[in-house]
């Protein structure tokens, strides 16, 4: 058995005020869990996604998340939740003024490359995108797969 509080655990660099992964405190073999908390107008996720071979769900605490999918956009209130097939495109954001409180839960915990897309200004739309370490370390970046244009920088 493993225990920890949520407030313990680090939060990680990203696209959400506050992301902890549970499932490293807890040392998950076959589960990834992430707990968020996002300020109005931040996001789950770096961008558009999809994961290949993950199933995902997420459990809203309080706050609305609204996914964008490919069906249109999907309010999630509080005490729902809302679960994406392997292979589906989402991004959850906080398009609200109240923060979101939300666990992620992803199986299996080793899932194959994310793909993500962004829009991309010098392109005119939406490009898959690679996500890299900045040079100082402070930040992760996305950048545009087709012409190297940084379309987002996550502290």
């Amino acid at each position: 058995m493993e225990r920890v509080s949520v407030d313990a655990v680090d939060s990680r660099m990203g696209s959400a005020d506050v992301k902890r992964s549970l499932s490293k405190a807890l040392d998950t073999s076959d589960l990834a869990v992430n707990y968020y908390e996002l300020a109005p107008g931040e996001t789950f996720g770096l961008g558009y996604h999809r994961h290949p071979d993950q199933e995902e769900l997420f459990y809203v605490q309080t706050g609305t998340a609204t996914f964008e999918t490919e069906d249109g956009d999907v309010a999630v209130g509080p005490d729902e939740a809302i679960r994406f097939a392997p292979g589906e495109w989402q991004l959850g954001r906080n398009a609200g003024d109240e923060r979101v409180v939300a666990l992620a839960l992803g199986a299996p915990k080793d899932e194959s490359e994310t793909e993500l897309v962004r829009r991309c200004d010098p392109c005119g739309e939406r490009t898959e995108q690679r996500v890299e370490l900045a040079d100082d370390r402070d930040a992760l970046l996305t950048l545009c797969a087709s012409c190297g244009e940084e379309t987002g920088r996550f502290t």
